[in-house]
């Protein structure tokens, strides 16, 4: 699919694909855009072919040049804060970030300045853009690895719903305590609240459905590496399930860890996911930031 920039219009090739759909099923039916957004677009009439105002309700010809007005000027929503961040993918319309071990994903008070937001921000505003620092999902502030941010609302919006299709794949790598007694397995078991902790969640009858599923990579000195996909995205449900079946995360003591590592040994490893305009898959590789290493005991 063609695709390019031209200032603050993304321009697109209209596919033999997409031959004789109209605007409004583009939005509607393709990228499943919200009914808000896309009144929003219209009333704007942010949306032109071959540089003209068209109808939404005429068909489109492959080769139309479809041009969407997606990056107008806009506030970052947080402080940019200057620190070096690890970018793994990056185009007009989103970014991949390798979050470090130690921050949170992003501010939980207005005035909180020392998250990976705050850092993208910056990185952005570097690079003389001016958007929006949108994050798709997150991950705990002593999990470390791969997290998307949207650059508008429109690859948001579409992320989003990726994100509850199960379209985006996340795999993750930790280091538990013990020796498997399977090299696979499944855990399915609701997660709630731990009304004795304000912090912890376990496994309770009443809690969220969640599914965790794990495969053995690699023994050594009392520990296993093992790799992790997930099913659903509750709080903390790689390390409630893992200590649940007996082998909590090394590091992570409030789950029963061992406190080996200063923090509990979990991370983002990979992510997959459709681009969510073009379709295209992105596949990232994150790499491990820690210093002084954790995974080195697996020769990671």
């Amino acid at each position: 699919m063609k695709t390019e920039r031209k200032g603050s219009m993304f321009q697109l090739e209209i596919p033999i694909e997409w031959e004789n759909i109209t605007i409004e099923e583009l939005l509607r039916n393709k990228w499943q855009a919200p009914k808000k957004l896309i009144h929003k677009m219209r009333m704007n009439k942010d949306i032109q072919v071959n540089g003209e105002l068209f109808s939404w309700h005429k068909p489109l010809q492959k080769g139309d040049q479809l041009q969407i007005n997606l990056f107008s000027e806009d506030d970052y929503g947080v402080i940019p804060v200057g620190e070096d961040i690890d970018v793994l993918y990056e185009d007009d319309h989103l970014l991949v970030v390798n979050k470090r071990a130690g921050i949170d994903t992003h501010p939980n008070e207005p005035d909180e300045v020392n998250t990976l937001a705050n850092f993208v921000a910056f990185y952005l505003q570097a690079k003389g853009e001016k958007c929006r620092v949108l994050h798709v999902h997150r991950l705990d502030r002593d999990t470390s690895g791969a997290i998307i941010f949207a650059k508008h609302a429109l690859s948001k919006a579409i992320l989003d719903r990726l994100l509850t299709e199960r379209q985006i794949k996340r795999t993750y790598w930790a280091i538990v305590q013990g020796k498997l007694s399977k090299k696979a397995g499944t855990v399915s078991e609701p997660i709630g609240r731990d009304r004795h902790h304000n912090t912890r969640r376990r496994v309770s009858p009443s809690g969220q459905p969640a599914t965790t599923h794990y495969k053995l990579l690699e023994e050594a000195k009392g520990k296993s590496l093992i790799q992790l996909q997930l099913d659903t995205g509750r709080t903390h449900q790689i390390r409630v399930h893992m200590s649940y079946i007996g082998h909590p995360l090394a590091g992570d003591t409030l789950y029963g860890g061992k406190p080996i590592y200063s923090r509990q040994a979990l991370h983002a490893k990979k992510i997959a996911f459709p681009h969510p305009l073009t379709g295209e898959t992105i596949e990232c590789k994150a790499s491990f930031l820690d210093d002084p290493p954790i995974f080195s005991t697996f020769g990671l």
